[in-house]
């Protein structure tokens, strides 16, 4: 099995810069995903309010490829855990990872309770994806959602 903690950290360090376009909300964090196929290519991008004001990153780079057949064997990095509630769509970002047959997540933080209390990491692994966390670069995610933690 080849070693992919150089490459999962690069890819979520790359998120992490992602989140930093997102436009300021006092409502919701700025994050950012980035969806890498297993051969290394990146199939799609997004950001929390790219196109719409209540669009998460997560939404925002699977609609980007919906259908795709390199999804069943690529890896959504995202900066922050993927929602597991949210009001303003249907759908939950783990819940359209998982319709999209993505089997591998690497996040840097997991959500914080200031909206919802999120399980996205721990729905995600009882439905059989492997989720890799990368605490060490949460310290970056905070500081681009600084606003909201103050």
């Amino acid at each position: 099995m080849p070693d992919t903690a150089v490459p999962d950290r690069r890819w979520l360090e790359e998120t992490i810069e992602l989140s930093k376009k997102c436009p300021p909300s006092k409502t919701a964090f700025s994050v950012g995903a980035i969806i890498v196929s297993a051969d290394g290519e990146v199939i799609a991008t997004g950001y929390s309010r790219e196109g719409d004001p209540h669009d998460h990153a997560e939404e925002t780079a699977l609609a980007k490829v919906e259908g795709d057949s390199r999804l069943a064997s690529s890896t959504i990095y995202t900066s922050l855990e993927p929602c597991s509630r949210r009001s303003s769509h249907p759908l939950t970002c783990t819940q359209l990872i998982l319709a999209a047959g993505l089997p591998r997540v690497v996040l840097a933080w997991r959500e914080p309770n200031i909206f919802v209390d999120c399980e996205g990491a721990e729905l995600l692994r009882a439905a059989g994806c492997e989720v890799i966390e990368i605490p060490d670069l949460a310290p970056a995610v905070r500081a681009v959602n600084a606003h909201l933690l103050g």
